[in-house]
């Protein structure tokens, strides 16, 4: 129902416009992102394959791998379907309450993952510094318990930015969302009101979830290196480091690209709107997409087992 010439309560439907300014080339974009996509998708799924079936693989390490596996195949699934019908079929409108959906799950997944990779620092760290004392503290029972408070805490987290959106806007501007997927900043612009609370909201999440586990990570790694530096024998320092850089390269990946989406976004207001867009699509898609083909090639022993999966 409209109320003004310029305000719509509570709009049943939202338009994602995909890439704004670069609508005629859409179509060619979707190819690179399908393409990451279902690498993402076998990537992932092989790595679970593994896990489960190959009983020397159950770990707590490839135990956080499969978690984090399950977490990008969720993530990437919630985004790039919508976003191909965007380019590719011109469907570009999304039910309100689904766009309010998309968004809690994206916001979700991405601290669940933070969670994850912040779970299997610390089981590196009691793995090198206390490696006689890591079987009884990393039991099975507490990977599990870990896995539950990180999702808990990622969805706890982010629900009020959905509630607030909600209940706080009923009257918006416009029904057109530039973006290729319901990102929590684009809709909270749509809205007409204070949208000030949930710009801080969303400042508080990103920045309690990213500086916790950042600050926690890094000190992991610290004293792992410390630790490795001290080890009396060559092999045994290589050993240690080498399970740390699968892990370490997924690390740096994914904060890199969020600060320098986050940066780009809040400073370089000279950038062009299409900019910012795909470095938030790229750092949505490319962890999905690169975990399984770094911890494949860096890890001997899902190297093997997938070796033997494909020979076989």
């Amino acid at each position: 129902m409209t109320i003004s010439n310029m305000t719509v309560f509570m709009p049943p439907v939202l338009t994602l416009i995909g890439i704004p300014g670069l609508e005629s080339v859409q179509h060619w974009i979707g190819i690179p992102f399908c393409a990451m996509y279902l690498i993402a998708m076998i990537g992932n799924s092989l790595l679970l394959i593994i896990i489960k079936t190959e009983r020397s693989l159950h770990k707590p390490m490839y135990i956080f791998l499969g978690m984090l596996g399950v977490t990008d195949i969720a993530l990437a699934t919630t985004i790039v379907p919508k976003m191909l019908g965007i380019f590719w079929f011109h469907v570009l409108e999304i039910y309100f309450e689904s766009c309010l959906l998309q968004m809690w799950l994206i916001h979700t997944f991405q601290c669940i993952e933070s969670g994850i990779l912040l779970a299997m620092a610390l089981d590196r760290y009691v793995a090198i510094c206390y490696p006689l004392r890591h079987a009884a503290i990393f039991t099975h029972q507490l990977v599990t318990q870990i896995g539950a408070v990180v999702t808990l805490r990622a969805a706890i987290l982010v629900a009020p930015c959905l509630v607030l959106i909600k209940c706080r806007f009923q009257f918006y501007l416009t029904m057109v969302v530039s973006h290729s997927y319901c990102e929590h900043m684009a809709i909270v612009k749509l809205a007409a009101g204070n949208v000030h609370i949930n710009k801080i909201y969303g400042l508080f999440v990103a920045f309690t979830v990213a500086g916790f586990d950042l600050t926690f990570i890094t000190l992991s790694y610290i004293h792992i290196f410390i630790t490795v530096f001290h080890l009396p024998q060559k092999e045994a320092r290589l050993k240690a480091f080498n399970t740390c850089i699968p892990h370490i390269s997924v690390f740096l990946q994914l904060y890199l690209l969020a600060f320098f989406s986050f940066f780009t976004h809040r400073f370089g207001s000279h950038v062009p709107p299409y900019i910012h867009i795909l470095l938030s699509s790229f750092y949505l898609l490319v962890p999905p997409f690169l975990n399984p083909l770094v911890y494949g090639a860096k890890t001997k022993q899902i190297r093997i087992h997938v070796l033997k999966l494909l020979c076989s």
